[in-house]
């Protein structure tokens, strides 16, 4: 009877032991990176793809040692079916329990996408397919869709011009629907309130200062003549005058290829403002906060012409006698010192 009291007790201690031992084993491992190095892998979870199938990849790209430890943690924390699907930014040095929490809590990898300020919808569409986010073709037939810009709150026939340009961070996979309406969120917090109120004031609608501005964008090399570069077209606005910007035109050409000929110049679209009076019907870019606030602020001034100085700046003008000279000085002998 003796002999097996101290048996039980004998295998009681030894199963502690083994407990013990495993418990640290395990708490060991899950806090043990699966490598010095640190290696970098952008690691996907398919829909549907099984715990089992995921930990042997994990170990093939070299992130976790064991798949059977791995396991066996991810059932004691009883994350076993929780895991998410989507792209993660992983490395061979991290713990397995940072891998785990990662995979867990579904801290998807996002990319970086940086629509620049002057990007129609056409350049950004391409920018996201550059970018591996959706496909070009799609996200500018759902931009260009009234009933897309109807569904978003916005009161023209298409998103031109309110896809507002910022640095934006997606997950692979996003839908082009997603990525629209968080750019013309991005629009709706920078256009404030107060900016709303001016155009009221300015007798223009939102829409025809988002289209104002987005030929200023376009207008502008020096940031500094953004409040003349505006001062010019408000004057000729309110003299009825044609507003003549070459980037409408460009904007209403289709397959432009880079060289604006008198021809397109004297060609009728809805946006050749040599041709129109008053604003196009809507933007031919995306403006930045700087270009909209030029648009509601102009500077002071009698300017009605300005011509490009071919650096960047532009020479202002008030009468179209002064305007000429401006032309001849700046255009005119540059074109013929080229052909010389």
């Amino acid at each position: 009877m003796k002999a097996i009291k101290l048996t039980v007790i004998f295998l009681i201690i030894t199963a502690g032991a083994f407990a013990a031992w495993a418990v640290w084993t395990m708490r060991h491992y899950a806090e043990t990176p699966g490598s010095e190095i640190d290696r970098q892998v952008i690691f996907a979870i398919a829909p549907g793809e099984g715990f089992n199938q995921m930990t042997a990849r994990l170990q093939s790209r070299g992130v976790i040692t064991s798949p059977f430890k791995f396991k066996l943690l991810a059932r004691f924390k009883g994350d076993d079916k929780k895991l998410k699907a989507g792209e993660y930014h992983l490395s061979a040095s991290m713990s397995p329990s940072q891998v785990l929490d990662v995979l867990v809590n579904g801290k998807i990898y996002l990319y970086r996408l940086t629509i620049p300020e002057g990007f129609n919808a056409h350049q950004i569409a391409d920018e996201i397919a550059a970018q591996g986010l959706g496909d070009a073709h799609a996200f500018l037939a759902l931009v260009m869709d009234p009933e897309t810009a109807r569904q978003f709150g916005i009161e023209a026939k298409s998103l031109e011009g309110y896809l507002f340009p910022d640095t934006y961070y997606f997950p692979r996979g996003v839908s082009a629907l997603t990525i629209a309406r968080k750019m013309v969120e991005r629009f709706k917090e920078q256009f404030k309130p107060a900016w709303i109120q001016r155009a009221h004031e300015l007798h223009l609608t939102v829409h025809q200062i988002v289209t104002l501005a987005s030929i200023i964008e376009k207008e502008t090399g020096d940031p500094a003549e953004r409040p003349l570069i505006s001062s010019v077209f408000h004057n000729r606005l309110k003299k009825k005058m044609r507003l003549e910007s070459d980037p409408t035109v460009i904007y209403g050409i289709k397959d432009f290829d880079g060289n604006l000929t008198r021809r397109h110049l004297n060609t009728p679209t809805p946006y050749n403002t040599y041709t129109i009076r008053g604003l196009p019907p809507g933007p031919i870019a995306s403006p930045g906060t700087a270009s909209i606030e030029a648009a509601l602020y102009p500077a002071h001034t009698d300017y009605l012409f300005f011509v490009s100085k071919k650096d960047n700046t532009h020479q202002f003008s008030v009468t179209i006698e002064e305007h000429n000279r401006a032309v001849r000085k700046y255009q005119l002998r540059r074109h013929r010192k080229a052909k010389s």
